[in-house]
C-alpha cells in the first residue's frame, strides 16, 4: 500500500527511492537513507509505546543532531505534531513553551562536546524526557516493532513553531504538513537544487529558516546533510573540502566570521554552488568579497509564519539588485498593503498560531482581501519596476541581532519584573557585528538602587543572552503620548551611537 501523503512519509518515500545514498552526515557518522528510515520507523514505535498519537506534541531540545530529524518525522509519521525548542532560551522561556503546547515528551540532545544538561529545570511535570545517548537510544535499540506512518491531512499540524511577537510570550505557528511541503518546493523550483547537493548546516534546525530552507529541500531531493552542533570557522573551512559540500546556509555575522579568517583567501572552496544567506541583508562589501572568491549569495526574505520562503533574490541579479530581498517565491503571492506593509498568502502560510485565536484573526488582513488569506507580515516594502522589493522599515517593534529576532515588549516585561524597576522601554541599535542589538532605558522606583549591571544580571536565566540589550540606561520618565503609549519614535531620536 502506497503510504499517505505527509511529512511522515518522507523517509519511506525516500528510502524506496535511494536507499543507499548517505542522507545524514554527523561528525564521523554516516545515515543512509535505508538507515535513516529504519530508525524513524522504530523510534515511532517506541513514541507510540509511550502513549504518543494523533496530535500529541513531542518536543526537541538540543543542537543539530541526527535526533532532530529522526523525532521529526517519527512524530509527523505518528500524526503528532513536532515541537522545536531554541536551545539558545533560557529555562523559564522552554519551561513556558512545553506548558504551552502540553508536550507529552521531550527529546534532548546535549551537546556533544559536553556542558550541562538543558533538562535539569524544565522537565518538571513532563511524563517523560529521553535523552539522546541514553534513554532514546534504548527506546529505539531496543524496540522490535516497526511504525507504518498514519494517514494525515496535509492542513493537519505537523510543526510548532515559537515566532517572536510584539506582545510579550512567544506564541507558536502551526505549521502543517501542506505548509512545509510547499515551502520545500519553492525552494526546489527558485534555488534549483540537485540530488547531489552536501548541505553544510551549522545554523540551528530549531529556526524555520534553517528547516524549511535547507533542512526539509535537501532531504526531500535527496541530498545530504553535514550537521554541525554549531558554527566554527576552521572546521567549516575544513568541512567544505573533505565534504564536497555545495550548499552552505547561515546568517551574515557567519559569512563575516568566515571572510575575516586569515585562511579564507587560500581556502578550497570549489565544490560550493550556492550560498544561502537570511535573517538580515548582505553587507554589499561582503558580497563582493566572496564574489572575489567566485561566489554569489541567494538571499531573501521570510518568516516562520510562512514556512518560512516569501522572497527571493536570485544569483542572476544579486549585484545588480543588491539591497532588496528579491521577488516573490514561485507558488507564494506578495502584494503591498496599507502604509507598504508586506502581505502574503500562499499554500505555505498558516492558518494562524497555536490556542491564540485573537492573535491568529490579527495577523491576516481584515476587509476586503480578508477571505484571500493575506498574512500581515509587519514589515513595510517599496517594490521597483522589476518586481523586486525593498524592505524598509516593520510596523512590528521587532529587531534583528545577529539573525535572530527580538522581541522589546518580551524584554520589557522582564526588566519591569525587577523589584526596583516601574517602567522600561527596549529598541535595536545599529551594531557593527550583530545588525543590531538592544538599548533599554528604565525609570526606578523612588529611593532604589539598582545599577544598568543589576538590571542586565536579573536578565540570566530569564532571557536568552541575544535578548539582553547591550546597554542600559536609567531615565526619570519615559516619553508617552495623550492615550499613554509608549513614544519610541521619541526614543529613537534619543539614540546617539556609531552608525545610528
Amino acid at each position: 500500500m502506497t503510504p499517505p501523503p505527509g511529512l511522515g512519509t518522507w523517509t519511506v518515500r525516500r528510502a524506496r527511492t535511494t536507499p543507499e545514498r548517505t542522507a545524514l552526515a554527523h561528525g564521523t557518522r554516516r545515515v543512509t537513507y535505508a538507515e535513516l528510515d529504519d530508525r524513524v520507523r522504530v523510534l515511532a514505535a517506541g513514541l507510540a509505546g509511550l502513549g504518543v498519537g494523533r496530535g500529541d506534541r513531542v518536543a526537541y531540545l538540543g543542537p543539530n543532531h541526527p535526533a532532530f530529524v529522526e523525532t521529526l518525522f517519527a512524530t509527523t509519521a505518528l500524526g503528532a505534531v513536532f515541537v522545536p525548542l531554541n536551545a539558545r532560551l533560557a529555562p523559564e522561556e522552554h519551561a513556558f513553551a512545553l506548558a504551552d503546547t502540553g508536550s507529552r515528551v521531550l527529546v534532548h540532545a546535549p551537546p556533544v562536546s559536553g556542558g550541562t544538561s538543558l533538562t535539569s529545570s524544565v522537565s518538571d511535570g513532563l511524563p517523560l524526557t529521553l535523552e539522546v545517548g541514553g534513554s532514546y537510544d534504548e527506546l529505539i535499540t531496543g524496540a522490535a516493532d516497526r511504525q507504518d506512518p498514519v494517514d494525515v491531512d496535509p492542513d493537519d499540524t505537523a510543526v510548532l513553531l515559537y515566532t517572536s511577537g510584539t506582545t510579550g510570550r512567544p506564541k507558536a505557528a502551526r505549521l502543517s504538513h501542506a505548509n512545509l511541503t510547499w515551502n520545500a518546493l519553492n525552494v526546489l523550483v527558485d534555488v534549483d537544487l540537485a540530488r547531489d547537493e552536501v548541505c553544510l548546516l551549522s545554523a540551528p534546525l530549531f529556526h524555520a529558516a534553517a528547516l524549511g530552507m535547507t533542512c526539509l529541500p535537501v532531504l526531500l531531493k535527496g541530498g545530504t546533510l553535514v550537521l554541525e552542533e554549531a558554527f566554527d570557522v576552521d572546521r567549516t573551512l575544513d568541512l567544505v573540502p573533505t565534504e564536497g559540500v555545495t550548499i552552505m546556509f547561515g546568517v551574515p555575522t557567519m559569512f563575516a566570521a568566515l571572510a575575516r579568517s586569515p585562511r579564507f583567501d587560500e581556502a578550497d572552496l570549489s565544490s560550493v554552488r550556492y550560498l544561502l544567506c537570511g535573517g538580515a541583508p548582505v553587507p554589499p562589501a561582503l558580497l563582493e568579497t566572496y564574489a572575489a572568491r567566485g561566489l554569489t549569495f541567494l538571499q531573501g526574505y521570510g518568516m516562520t509564519e510562512a514556512a518560512p520562503g516569501v522572497l527571493l533574490l536570485d544569483r542572476e541579479h544579486a549585484r545588480e539588485k543588491v539591497g532588496t530581498a528579491g521577488r516573490p517565491h514561485f507558488f507564494s503571492d506578495v502584494r503591498l498593503g496599507a502604509a507598504g506593509e508586506i502581505l502574503v498568502r500562499g499554500p505555505n502560510v498558516v492558518d494562524g498560531y497555536w490556542q491564540r485565536p485573537q492573535e491568529s484573526a490579527d495577523a491576516f488582513e481584515s476587509g476586503e482581501h480578508a477571505e484571500r488569506g493575506w498574512f500581515r507580515s509587519g514589515d513595510v516594502a517599496t517594490v521597483d519596476d522589476d518586481g523586486f522589493h525593498r524592505i524598509v522599515d516593520r510596523v512590528k517593534d521587532l529587531y534583528i541581532s545577529g539573525g535572530e529576532n527580538v522581541s522589546p515588549a518580551e524584554v520589557e516585561g522582564v526588566l519591569t519584573g525587577h523589584p526596583e524597576v516601574v517602567d522600561a522601554a527596549v529598541i535595536g541599535v545599529p551594531d557593527e557585528r550583530w545588525g543590531e542589538t538592544g538599548h533599554a532605558w528604565v525609570v526606578l522606583a523612588p529611593d532604589a538602587t539598582a545599577t544598568p549591571a543589576d538590571l542586565l544580571a536579573h536578565l540570566d536565566g530569564r532571557l536568552a543572552r541575544f535578548k539582553h540589550p547591550r546597554t542600559v540606561e536609567v531615565v526619570d520618565a519615559l516619553p508617552r503620548n495623550p492615550t499613554g503609549k509608549l513614544d519610541k519614535g521619541a526614543l529613537r531620536a534619543r539614540v546617539h551611537f556609531p552608525g545610528a
